[in-house]
């Protein structure tokens, strides 16, 4: 899902737990020549660095956080920099609020098969041994066990693998990332916040992954010969760095070099379901609210590029400039 299939978008604890989780920038590991180009390639995309931007069109004012959906060192100094623009604005957009991410957990609680393989072939059967013995390696190192990790849909096995070991341990999956912190901080204040999207259009763009395909993507991640963690903590320092269109070029690099003849389709679909669908949709929500100051926190990954929140808000008559952060 939200890597390709292993990687990224992430963009997305706490802190004393990330401490631990050290690694190597594999960006900066790269051969200068090579480093260079992604740099370049990165540049060119519009809004290509920053994670605070203000839009201005007459009378509305939309102030935009680039999130990163796991708690990390800095999430508290992140909500400290963001509680005053949280506090004067009339309504708070999340990808999904956290009255809605609460109804996203009931319904997976009362449907398994949105998110696990309720009826035939589990992942032992689809992997074949090889594959699922490895995945049942990297499972454990998560601290999921291999009986639950058996029944995942591919695509969310996918994304389990998108988490390094050590953030997994350390509770990556249970601390409060700033996207819920935002949506608290609202509730507290009485402001309303509202869902950019409806969080079954999310669960059905997984499912729209044929079977094959998703299974790709657990294959992707043991096609590449890096290291998990290495791998998070150049997301999460580049993230902190506010590099985020070269976070996405390296993404893309990545799933290219190791995804097999059809990785530059494959990326192009993700990207395309992934971000410049729901960037679409999400234009139609911010045009039409009544509201006149808004505050919205979306994945960082969805703020740069041609097709990127920033770009279309520009393109519909919007001033953007970045804001100090």
């Amino acid at each position: 899902m939200f890597r390709v299939l292993f990687i990224v978008l992430a963009c997305l604890q706490p802190i004393a737990a990330f401490a631990r989780c050290e690694g190597t920038d594999m960006i900066a590991a790269m051969p200068a020549p090579e480093r260079e180009a992604l740099q370049n390639e990165a540049a060119q995309m519009p809004y290509s660095e920053g994670l605070l931007w203000h839009a201005t069109r007459g009378n509305t004012q939309i102030t935009l956080f680039g999130t990163y959906h796991f708690p990390h060192e800095q999430t508290a100094d992140h909500l400290a920099r963001l509680s005053p623009l949280i506090e004067v604005a009339d309504a708070v957009y999340l990808e999904v609020s956290n009255d809605d991410q609460a109804a996203m957990e009931q319904a997976l609680a009362a449907d398994p098969s949105l998110m696990f393989i309720t009826q035939g072939q589990t992942l032992p059967d689809l992997l074949g041994e090889a594959d699922w013995q490895r995945f049942a390696e990297e499972m454990r190192a998560r601290s999921i066990p291999a009986f639950f990790a058996a029944k995942f849909k591919p695509v969310w096995a996918a994304m389990m693998l998108g988490i390094g070991p050590c953030e997994a341990r350390n509770g990556a999956m249970q601390g409060d990332g700033i996207d819920k912190l935002i949506g608290e901080h609202a509730a507290s204040l009485g402001t309303p916040t509202h869902s950019l999207e409806d969080f079954r259009t999310v669960l059905r763009m997984l499912d729209s992954f044929p079977m094959e395909d998703q299974l790709d993507m657990i294959r992707l991640f043991f096609a590449w010969p890096g290291n998990p963690d290495d791998m998070a903590y150049t997301l999460r320092q580049r993230y902190l760095s506010q590099e985020v269109a070269l976070i996405w070029s390296y993404s893309r690099a990545v799933s290219l070099t190791y995804g097999g003849d059809s990785a530059a389709q494959d990326f192009d679909q993700f990207e395309r379901l992934l971000l410049t669908d729901r960037n679409t949709a999400w234009m139609d929500v911010l045009l039409t609210t009544p509201a006149n100051r808004l505050f919205v926190a979306v994945g960082a990954a969805h703020l740069p590029g041609d097709t990127g929140v920033l770009k279309l808000l520009e393109t519909e008559g919007f001033d953007i400039k970045p804001l100090p952060f």
